[in-house]
């Protein structure tokens, strides 16, 4: 028999419309990471009829889709925008008073916090306005500040950092994880109720990140003529920030060993910052004339620049952070190489391939499996397009962050939610 009841409660959730204030501590928007996770969340909620208001650090790409309101600027470090550093703090002060002057300013039904300082912003001004709070985790505060080299675990101030980090996480009424390993770490390090957690995995627009044979064969040749790429090169393709815990240098000196063996490979390596540093270290390898450094690639023209590529490479070192480029590096149809991590694991399944992490030669070598093997590389990419549409589309997401905020706001009772602490490898 229908429940007509339950049928009732979810056409009127979804009939309604909610004000959505999104507090993001980053330079927002910014073409890499969770920039892109606010960025598409944001769209699906407004496509399906949703205000959103995103309050974020004075620095960053304004988008003429979204209503955005920055913060003041710091006088001494005007250019921040990526990674830990002692500034953030100023950043975060200035972003929790501008958060306090647009809830003073105009009412909202949700605040849905990015990120740890967001978090804490959120819980403490979610509560002097009675407006429920839900935290967008993308990863440990501390754990992203150990990778960053800006803390030390043995620091002293490790400790307090750790136990705020846990006061936050054990706070928030409800979180969103990116990934089944993320939702681990949050009930096995932080002690957070699994009752609270809820699966949000990154996603992919498979519309614009799309194989390469559906690109024009003419613009794909003239940006390649544009970016030096030589005529006929075999060309492996890495898009995100420029950072060891990124792995950039080991996949440097993984492309000096595959010149060594294909000398017609080329490599390109879009993102940034600090391209002068990398362009130098490819340099003392020998390799500055088979890689192509961009910089900044807008995260319009990403999807056209990955077309370039005959494999995709992924070498994140952290094993806490989310790793959403595999995602359009699957929806691209490429076969993917990436540092053996639970998340990358989780994403790829079993039709990645895998090196050790942080072992140049393995790193080289698996690129060079692919490249290698054209059937097998086609294959490979055909399985992880069809991955990335069946289970990561952005799609359908926009609907299930509104049936959380519809349970958070009372409109309807909140669902028993299926939890998996083992990994998918399927």
């Amino acid at each position: 028999m229908v429940d007509t009841t339950e049928i009732s409660q979810l056409a009127g959730q979804h009939s309604r419309r909610y004000r959505v204030l999104m507090v993001a501590p980053t330079s927002f928007f910014a073409d890499y990471g969770c920039h892109v996770r606010i960025l598409e969340e944001s769209r699906a909620l407004r496509r399906l009829g949703h205000q959103v208001t995103i309050v974020t650090y004075r620095n960053g790409r304004d988008l003429p889709d979204l209503h955005i309101r920055r913060t003041l600027p710091i006088p001494w470090r005007r250019d921040y925008e990526v990674g830990s550093s002692r500034h953030k703090i100023a950043f975060d002060a200035l972003l929790g008073l501008k958060t306090l002057q647009v809830l003073m300013g105009q009412r909202f039904d949700v605040i849905h916090a990015h990120l740890h300082e967001g978090a804490l912003i959120a819980l403490v001004l979610g509560r002097l306005f009675r407006i429920p709070v839900l935290f967008d985790f993308q990863g440990s505060l501390t754990e992203e500040m150990i990778d960053h080299r800006f803390l030390r675990r043995d620091s002293f101030v490790f400790p307090p950092l750790r136990r705020l980090e846990r006061w936050i996480d054990q706070s928030a009424p409800v979180i969103f994880t990116s990934s089944s390993n993320a939702e681990r770490i949050l009930v096995r390090d932080f002690g957070c109720a699994p009752a609270r957690i809820r699966p949000l995995p990154d996603s992919v627009n498979t519309a614009d990140f799309r194989p390469k044979a559906e690109f024009d064969a003419a613009e794909l040749a003239a940006l390649r003529t544009r970016l030096g790429i030589p005529q006929g090169a075999r060309v492996i393709v890495y898009l995100g920030l420029l950072a060891e815990y990124q792995g950039t240098g080991l996949l440097l000196a993984a492309m000096q060993r595959i010149r060594a063996q294909m000398p017609d490979v080329h490599l390109l390596l879009m993102g940034f910052p600090d391209v002068e540093h990398y362009q130098q270290i490819a340099t003392g390898l020998g390799i500055r004339d088979r890689v192509t450094f961009t910089g900044r690639v807008p995260y319009e023209l990403a999807s056209l620049h990955l077309a370039v590529g005959d494999v995709a490479v992924a070498p994140k070192l952290s094993l806490t952070e989310s790793a959403g480029k595999l995602l359009n590096y699957m929806a691209m149809a490429l076969p993917t190489v990436a540092f053996d991590t639970p998340v990358a694991r989780e994403y790829l399944g079993t039709n990645g391939l895998f090196a050790e992490r942080g072992n140049v030669e393995s790193l080289a070598n698996k690129l060079m499996e692919p490249l290698a093997d054209p059937e097998m590389a086609r294959m490979l990419g055909e399985r992880l397009r069809l991955r990335a549409v069946q289970q990561y589309a952005w799609d359908t997401l926009g609907e299930r962050i509104v049936d959380v905020y519809a349970q958070l706001l009372g409109h309807v009772p909140a669902a028993p939610v299926k939890h998996t602490l083992a990994t998918n490898h399927d």
